[in-house]
């Protein structure tokens, strides 16, 4: 295929499908049929159509937009695709208002290409693709753990390289600089499959490396860190610190409740902790190569 077409795999097998193939003008739907020197084969690629998701003016902050992506920072409780608990009122819907006039179809949709998301609670950037080509590119590099994804947050206690009770946690080892490595499983609960669990067998590979930023408290009982992910799993930040025992403040699924002492901290910190509504988890920084989307960085 020529790159122009844009074509992926499982859209080539698609349109094989639906008979929008030929083979020296005759219409073939067999994947396995043998295909010889000197053949012509014709590809009918149908017009983009729209799809089901209602454009809404939703308020959005757009850090960075081209011709082929748009840089989005997320707000907390903004769910980003339509799913049947959150029909409206997503991400996709604010871009498909937003975007209307620039998208030039995806997978034979107009619609915006989501090649990552973030939790509903959770702030900060994620990477759209507006065409094919945006898409491909996106999806590469994130199969290849290729992208930079820092996030920020605030977890209950200081996770140290002198802590002993830290060092003893398996899957955990600390790197030079005081970083924290943390290697596991990851897969549903067993019992509650809303959740996700630390596994050592079965289950995906999951790394997380986390950096202390400042710790607060006197002594320190919250700290503000820097994690970035080797791989992408589901809540995997919010599972990892969870099982060095280092939770994330207000995380409701993860144990985000622990009893501060006005002696560490004062008083109206520890009431503005114990008020915050959602796990305290930004995508700060992320950093995509450019380069196979449109030639720049």
């Amino acid at each position: 295929m020529p790159e122009e077409a844009e074509l992926s795999r499982s859209q080539l097998t698609q349109l094989l499908a639906k008979g929008a193939i030929k083979i020296n003008g005759v219409v073939t739907t067999e994947a396995k049929a043998k295909v010889v020197e000197g053949q012509e084969v014709e590809i009918t690629v149908p017009q983009a159509t729209e799809i089901e998701a209602v454009a809404q003016n939703i308020p959005i902050q757009i850090v960075y937009e081209d011709d082929d992506v748009v840089v989005v920072n997320k707000p907390a409780g903004m769910v980003v695709h339509p799913a049947p608990g959150s029909p409206d009122g997503t991400l996709v819907n604010a871009l498909l208002f937003h975007c209307a006039d620039s998208l030039s179809g995806i997978g034979g949709e107009k619609r915006p290409g989501i090649v990552h998301r973030i939790d509903k609670d959770t702030s900060g950037l994620l990477v759209v693709a507006k065409n094919d080509r945006a898409h491909h590119g996106l999806a590469e590099q994130f199969e290849r753990h290729s992208v930079e994804r820092y996030y920020r947050a605030i977890c209950f206690g200081v996770p140290d390289a002198n802590d002993p009770r830290v060092r003893g946690v398996r899957g955990v080892n600390f790197e030079a600089g005081n970083i924290m490595k943390i290697t596991t499983h990851l897969a549903r609960h067993k019992t509650d499959r809303q959740r996700q669990a630390v596994f050592f067998e079965g289950g995906r590979h999951a790394v997380t490396r986390v950096r202390i930023v400042e710790k607060y408290g006197q002594p320190e009982s919250v700290t503000l860190v820097e994690c970035w992910l080797e791989t992408g799993r589901t809540h995997q930040i919010r599972v990892h610190m969870a099982h060095t025992g280092h939770g994330l403040i207000g995380d409701p699924v993860y144990g985000g409740k622990r009893k501060l002492s006005p002696k560490s901290i004062r008083p109206a910190v520890i009431e503005a902790i114990n008020a915050f509504p959602r796990q305290a988890l930004h995508a700060a920084v992320l950093g995509v190569n450019h380069i196979n989307i449109k030639g720049s960085r």
